[in-house]
């Protein structure tokens, strides 16, 4: 397929906001797609791989710029100038396109497979020469592209396509396209798409229309797969009416998520972000294979720093370096060692659990977990019916310096990737959202050169919408309680940057940070509507996706239901 019918769909698709008009466009397209093609799915969400995979692009705005001024014909710093003045790289590279002083001989119709292959080739090089080798990669595609062409091209490159598709939109373009709009099949098409975490796979499949081949999609073990996510509940009561009797009570653990993968003897460990941090924890490993029963398994767990001297357990933040460390391993495992609690299996010695009751998986896990404390437990965990019995369990969570508690019912299935109604979080610190940063301003005085405020934003649908700015929980210097640091998140942001006037910028949404605030108040001078009073940064959350963000509508439902009032006990 030439590359120029996708670039129009992505125009077509930015052209409108509205979600079901987007779902046509798509499925339409998705009717002409050869099976050969399938991998422009990828594509359509501005990568090249699936999300699992962790090669992705790669490309700053600088090179992004080269290469436009390359292909062109144009000055750098005449694109440097046009970038400022648009504020969409992705524009100046078709306005300059359209005006391109020179065309080679080279020139030639660009198709999907050959956009693929060269963009799959920048993750892989590396060592002297890296620079230019992918400098003539993305000149070789822009050199050839006409206008529309380019300007995708380039948002593809620095990861900004705009066209406002997400996993879910592709969902129901394949379910208008292939099944004729049945929605008996669309949890069938969910399904499928939760256990191969590839669209592509399920693209190529759902191409035949036959969903019951979609059913044979079966999870793989050392292939990532998205963890489940909880929905708040208001208080014991509201989880009661919500969840039924009797339910599963667990500590909800201030640690970060690690999905634990084990087949032919070898471990690897995920992230709720998808990424493989196995290197970062070698004792894991170790625990793993002495402490849990089996040949092959997936298991969702959680682990929690503690102080080796005190056995106190610490916070996310106090052992987050962790996941980002990559050297010295063995001294910040010992400097901040972890205890990995288990609490639910997805997958066991050939069988998935999926399906299965959670009473039933939670059966399981105890009987293959032997739980050694500090290093790897069965999750503390308590069926009951009774309120006072959860509000017990609930105070002893808090006194063990976790964050709250989780709520289950005893008989659903275990859904990848979604945030269900059948499992619920409560915590006594209501006042806090994980946001993302989409801008800044540049600091004057002692803070010159660093971002020294940020912008804030919540997500409605496939945008991020600003709802505030904050400056404060952010060190000078970085210190053993607080590593935020204005340098540390200004280097993070600094290839983030897509926009820049004077002082202000905006940046790519990719660091999330939890953030505490005192309230929440309406305010027209955000696009959300919102306003966060006295916000504090306390966290750097990079073991979340964006996926996981706030959204508009959980919000502005605590603002309605609680007008943030902190639930607690005693």
């Amino acid at each position: 397929m030439r590359y120029n019918k996708l670039a129009i769909l992505y125009d077509e698709l930015s052209s409108t906001t509205k979600r079901l008009e987007k779902i046509d466009i798509l499925s339409k397209f998705f009717e002409h797609v050869k099976e050969e093609d399938a991998d422009l799915i990828y594509l359509i969400l501005g990568d090249i791989y699936p999300e699992y995979d962790e090669r992705r692009i790669g490309i700053s705005n600088q090179l992004a710029i080269k290469a436009i001024s390359k292909s062109t014909g144009t000055d750098s710093k005449k694109v440097m100038a046009e970038w400022k003045k648009i504020g969409d790289i992705g524009e100046v590279a078709r306005e300059l396109t359209k005006k391109k002083k020179q065309m080679t001989l080279a020139s030639h119709i660009i198709t999907v497979d050959k956009v693929l292959t060269n963009l799959r080739k920048l993750p892989e090089l590396i060592g002297a020469g890296t620079i230019e080798k992918k400098l003539s990669l993305i000149t070789e595609l822009l050199t050839s592209s006409d206008p529309i062409e380019a300007k995708y091209l380039v948002r593809t490159l620095i990861g900004d396509l705009r066209i406002g598709v997400q996993e879910s939109t592709i969902k129901y373009a394949l379910l208008k396209a292939f099944f004729n709009n049945n929605k008996d099949y669309e949890d069938r098409i969910q399904r499928a798409i939760d256990r191969s975490n590839d669209l592509s796979v399920v693209f190529k499949i759902a191409m035949k229309k036959k969903i019951t081949e979609l059913d044979k999609i079966k999870l793989e073990v050392g292939k990532p797969i998205k963890a489940m996510l909880a929905q708040k509940a208001n208080d014991i009561d509201d989880a009661f009416k919500k969840l039924g009797k009797p339910i599963a009570i667990e500590y909800k653990y201030d640690g970060f998520r690690l999905l634990i993968h084990k087949a032919n003897n070898k471990v690897t460990l995920f992230t709720r972000r998808l990424e493989n941090v196995t290197k970062q924890f070698p004792e894991v490993e170790g625990y793993i294979n002495k402490f849990i029963k089996g040949d092959s398994f997936i298991l969702d767990s959680e682990a929690v720093g503690y102080d080796k001297k005190t056995k106190h357990y610490t916070d996310f933040q106090k052992i987050s370096q962790r996941i980002r460390r990559k050297h010295k391993i063995e001294e910040l495992q010992k400097k901040l060692p972890v205890e990995i609690n288990v609490f639910d299996v997805l997958y066991y010695n050939g069988k998935s659990q999926l399906d299965v009751p959670f009473k039933k998986r939670r059966e399981l896990i105890e009987k293959i977990v032997t739980s050694h404390p500090y290093k790897l437990i069965a999750s503390h965990h308590k069926i009951t019916s009774d309120k006072k019995e959860v509000e017990k369990f609930y105070k002893k969570a808090l006194k063990d310096k976790q964050e709250g508690i989780m709520l289950k019912n005893l008989d659903a299935e275990y859904k990848p990737g979604r945030r269900v109604g059948h499992m619920l979080k409560l915590k006594p610190e209501e006042n806090e959202l994980d946001l993302v940063i989409t801008g800044g301003e540049w600091g004057t005085g002692k803070r010159s050169g660093w971002i020294s405020s940020f912008i804030l934003s919540c997500k409605k649908g496939n945008e991020y919408l600003q709802i505030g700015k904050v400056g404060t929980g952010v060190a000078e210097k970085e210190t053993e309680d607080n590593k935020i640091t204005f340098e540390n998140l200004t280097e993070m942001l600094r290839p983030l940057i897509t926009k820049e006037k004077n002082k202000d910028i905006e940046v790519k949404p990719k660091i999330i940070v939890t953030v505490h605030y005192q309230d929440i108040q309406r305010s027209p001078n955000y696009k959300s509507g919102w306003a966060l009073r006295f916000p504090r940064i306390t966290a750097l959350r990079e073991d979340k996706p964006l996926s996981e963000i706030a959204t508009l509508e959980e919000i502005e439902k605590d603002f309605k239901e609680s007008k943030h009032e902190n639930y607690r006990y005693g």
